[in-house]
């Protein structure tokens, strides 16, 4: 009677493991916000790391258009699959030594069989979840940057002046807004999210208001625009 009780639990228990070892697209997705400010799952549009896209099968350090790669993952001979993926986000700097990835790995199974889950429907050509690109979640900020093509009198930049230690941002509305010199960075954004040439943005940068970001579309205008002055 005992044994057979044994065996009728264990032959109930069992399904639910299985089941609950199933990798979760869903799971998958809330985890990529993690890899969502660095990675792009469209085709082309590269950030601090490559586009995702068409990642199954791909040579490493292989992206059309990323220039950024580092040599130990170019010379790497891996091919993305199933398995150099798992091992990849389980530990990216024991797979390639000397990588530039600044990730310290997944080191729970599941979670990193959810995230692969995700990203082989979503990095597959055609897939409806490309277009599916979030910001971060659980940061201190959001840093993605939004398109920049079409700009709000109040965020395009038409003058910078430097006094000290002190830059003052002038923008098309009128206003002018002061920053420390350590709180205020220049960018360029050449992509097709970029600013149009000669119309530099002002784009917030902290979360309490004292830091922004001024965003050219190339690094000539940086003389153009900042004067200094006092």
């Amino acid at each position: 009677m005992v044994r057979n009780a044994v065996f009728l639990m264990l032959a109930t228990v069992a399904p639910c493991t299985a089941l609950a070892a199933e990798p979760n697209v869903t799971r998958g997705a809330q985890l990529f916000q993690n890899c969502a400010p660095c990675h792009s799952l469209e085709p082309g549009k590269n950030m601090t790391g490559p586009s995702l896209s068409n990642l199954w099968s791909r040579k490493a350090g292989d992206a059309q258009e990323f220039e950024r790669y580092s040599a130990a993952l170019k010379s790497s001979g891996i091919t993305w699959n199933d398995q150099t993926l798992d091992a990849w986000l389980a530990d990216p700097e024991h797979v390639v030594p000397g990588n530039s990835m600044t990730f310290p790995g997944i080191k729970d199974a599941p979670a990193r069989a959810d995230l692969l889950a995700y990203l082989k429907d979503a990095t597959n050509p055609g897939s409806t979840r490309t277009a599916q690109q979030h910001p971060q979640m659980g940061g201190m900020m959001n840093t993605a940057v939004p398109n920049l093509k079409v700009l709000d009198a109040e965020v395009r930049v038409q003058a910078v002046a430097y006094c000290r230690d002190t830059y003052e941002v002038k923008t098309a509305n009128g206003k002018q807004r002061k920053f420390w010199e350590r709180n205020l960075r220049f960018k360029t954004d050449s992509s097709h999210d970029g600013p149009e040439k000669g119309a530099p943005a002002l784009v917030p940068a902290g979360m309490m208001g004292d830091r922004a970001d001024v965003i050219f579309a190339a690094p000539d205008e940086f003389g153009l625009f900042v004067k200094q002055s006092c």
